[in-house]
């Protein structure tokens, strides 16, 4: 029997009582007109086989709420080229998703960038993600650009339009890059990319949605008009997210921190604590008028189809046979 699940959501909202109408931000979210919403994912490749059936289960999960796209990350120095570019190509071939594959300009020279890039093209691949990438020693340390290669991510970004009519999306970060000695230099460095060609900037992730909105405002003051994608992560281990957010020159709010003191043995609290605060962000960006939301999925599934529910993504698109 075909379910209507749109029609059923709305059906269902229109019979809701009308105090719901002055409930919280996410029950605000799951009542409104979502229709112009797009949701995408990150993934990661994996390492090994329980790795990747890991994976492919939240693959086919989240294909389920027919994202926009969906990337596929690269590590640092090209350190998983070949597993990113299976893990692509498989989506190519098995799904009915919409791959983007990270690139960076780490490690490689123009030649060995613009084979990789081809490779992509013929296998069905219409998307990147242009980055200049961390260093091989890791983040923190000193960048040094490859003496043949692509120096910075507006220079790969060039090259890749170049070598095919690529969709390039590019990185974004509401708190500065770390590297980025001010406001200025962040905001010159994003519009050279999109002078070079980017169609979208997806944003390093943050915690608050004031962050992601004062930095839509700066980057819309300097001129720049290509769409602004939050990056929102769904990290329920908040040892690693702090990891990555001192990494990364992301200000950890100490009322976050301070939800998560004492339950480094409790996963389940921590899961049901980002779950809610994901989903409250989420709506929190929905209401100031956001519409394209990217989520770091960690490769499982479960806090991804939370937020994409409430974000409308209920369509049972089919997966290739």
């Amino acid at each position: 029997m075909a379910v209507n699940l749109e029609a059923d959501s709305k059906l269902m909202r229109d019979n809701m009582h009308p105090a719901t109408l002055n409930a919280g931000p996410v029950a605000k979210t799951a009542r409104a007109d979502r229709a112009d919403v797009k949701v995408s994912y990150e993934f990661f490749p994996p390492k090994n086989e329980k790795m990747e059936t890991a994976l492919w289960d939240s693959i086919r999960k989240l294909e389920l709420h027919n994202p926009d796209f969906v990337s596929v990350t690269y590590g640092a120095g090209g350190s998983t080229r070949e597993r990113t570019h299976r893990t692509v190509s498989r989506m190519v071939q098995e799904t009915n998703l919409r791959p983007a594959a990270h690139l960076t300009c780490v490690g490689s020279d123009v030649s060995e960038i613009n084979e990789i890039a081809n490779d992509y093209w013929d296998s069905g691949v219409r998307h990147i993600v242009a980055l200049r990438g961390d260093p091989p020693e890791g983040i923190g340390r000193r960048y040094v650009p490859h003496a043949k290669g692509f120096a910075y991510g507006s220079d790969l970004v060039a090259g890749l339009k170049k070598v095919a009519d690529f969709e390039v999306s590019v990185s974004a970060y509401p708190e500065r890059h770390p590297e980025s000695p001010s406001w200025d230099a962040e905001l010159d460095n994003l519009k050279r990319k999109v002078d070079a060609g980017a169609t979208r900037a997806i944003t390093q992730f943050f915690f608050e949605a004031e962050t992601f909105l004062r930095f839509q405002d700066r980057v819309q003051a300097a001129g720049i008009d290509i769409p602004i994608v939050p990056g929102l992560m769904l990290q329920p281990n908040f040892q690693g997210l702090k990891r990555m957010s001192d990494m990364c020159g992301v200000r950890v709010p100490e009322w976050y921190a301070f939800l998560f003191e004492g339950l480094n043995e409790d996963p389940e609290t921590r899961n049901l604590l980002t779950s809610s605060l994901a989903l409250e962000l989420t709506a929190s960006l929905f209401d100031a008028g956001v519409r394209h939301f990217h989520l770091y999925t960690l490769n499982r599934a479960g806090l991804a189809v939370s937020v994409s529910r409430i974000l409308g993504r209920h369509s049972l698109k089919r997966i290739k046979e």
